[in-house]
């Protein structure tokens, strides 16, 4: 993981998106990291196991495997000071963990429509009956993404964002009909083919981040 802003306050974990949508997103999420660290906020950035950086094959992780990851940051930082979690996409089928104080979330989707997604990117051969899978087949692969069918039949059933019992906030792009707490001018990177960034998207982001956070602790 790497770590940002000061020892003391409170510390916001990210939930960077699942498959291609973390990769495209991920120096994005650094700059929203740094941009909090300028306010005086602290931030973790996280690999999940199976995704970013870790070691762990994509089609050995599941769904348990990253709640007990989060668990793990989380009871480890409560112990000295209140955990917030900003989850980002179908980082919202993560961000459910009790020890959170709150929950800050961008663009939320479910684990179903993340595999919609990566199901309209990939051009199928073979198999194309989703639904017929079953444990004894190989991983589903979908665009360039190995998944194992734990994993893959657990976001299959996430089929409704569930609102966290702590104190939430829901941030969107302006191009987003869906209902927000508030809208941001900006163009959505996880749409992108490459990875990308942008500057000015990620200081306003960090910005509402800080003030709710604040606003929580008051």
């Amino acid at each position: 993981m790497m770590r940002f802003g000061p020892d003391n306050g409170p510390v916001v974990v990210m939930l960077l998106p699942l498959f291609e949508e973390h990769n495209r997103t991920r120096t994005f999420a650094v700059t929203i990291c740094r941009a909090l660290a300028d306010l005086g906020v602290a931030s973790i950035l996280p690999d999940l196991p199976g995704q970013g950086e870790s070691l762990l094959p994509t089609e050995q992780a599941t769904l348990g495997r990253w709640r007990a990851a989060i668990a793990s940051i989380a009871e480890a930082e409560r112990n000295r000071r209140r955990v917030y979690l900003a989850s980002f996409r179908a980082g919202a089928v993560l961000d459910g963990n009790e020890a959170a104080a709150g929950v800050w979330r961008l663009s939320p989707i479910t684990g179903q429509t993340a595999l919609a997604d990566l199901q309209r990117a990939e051009t199928v051969s073979g198999k194309q009956d989703w639904d017929a899978l079953g444990p004894e087949d190989a991983p589903v692969q979908l665009a360039g993404n190995a998944i194992g069918w734990p994993l893959y039949a657990a976001l299959r059933a996430d089929a409704a964002l569930i609102e966290p019992q702590a104190p939430h906030r829901t941030v969107r792009l302006d191009s987003d009909p869906a209902i927000a707490d508030i809208k941001f001018p900006g163009t959505p990177l996880w749409r992108r083919a490459e990875p990308g960034n942008h500057p000015a998207l990620a200081r306003a982001l960090a910005s509402d981040i800080a003030d709710w956070v604040r606003s929580c602790e008051s």
